[in-house]
């Protein structure tokens, strides 16, 4: 009796677990959209204008207009050759794939905007929170990213090279490592 309890769990365990499997690789083949790239992901404006639109087509109308070249968004669908991007504000909207650039850059704890003249994120000389403080960097500054370790992202802002807490920007995922 006691070990068809055994046999029957067990059974029960492995189908459960052949079950987790299915669902994380077809959670893993959603998480890719038609371009086979994944979603999300970060990238950067490639052009100093650009027009955020509200549907996939030159033909909707533009509901923003980015003057800034650089500017990291989050690509969070595809359709065609359109993005349907969200900026560091929570906008949303469509942008042609050609004005998206694959280069990585972050804005400085951009929900921290408005909360004083004393709050900065640091950049530090190595990633370590004990490492030296090199720059004081205000919320909504941009920055050029080089690579993140998945807690410590390599950055330049305004000609300065140093590591900045991946948690402390807009830009890179929690966890995320890339070189």
């Amino acid at each position: 009796m006691r070990g068809k309890a055994l046999k029957s769990c067990a059974i029960v365990a492995i189908g459960l677990m052949m079950a987790a499997g299915t669902a994380d690789l077809a959670a893993a083949q959603a998480a890719k959209g038609p371009s086979g790239l994944p979603l999300p992901r970060f990238v950067t404006l490639k052009s100093k204008r650009v027009n955020l639109r509200i549907g996939p087509s030159a033909d909707y109308a533009v509901s923003w207009l980015y003057l800034k070249q650089g500017l990291p968004v989050e690509i969070i669908q595809e359709y065609d050759n359109w993005r349907r991007v969200r900026d560091a504000d929570g906008t949303e909207g469509w942008v042609n794939q050609s004005l998206l650039s694959g280069q990585r850059s972050a804005i400085a704890a951009p929900w921290m905007k408005g909360k004083g003249k004393a709050v900065f994120v640091n950049m530090r000389r190595e990633a370590l929170p004990s490492a030296a403080v090199i720059a004081k960097l205000q919320p909504g500054v941009m920055m050029s990213v080089r690579e993140c370790t998945g807690d410590w992202c390599m950055v330049t802002a305004d000609g300065t090279e140093g590591w900045v807490a991946q948690s402390e920007i807009w830009g890179a995922y929690p966890g995320e490592a890339f070189k």
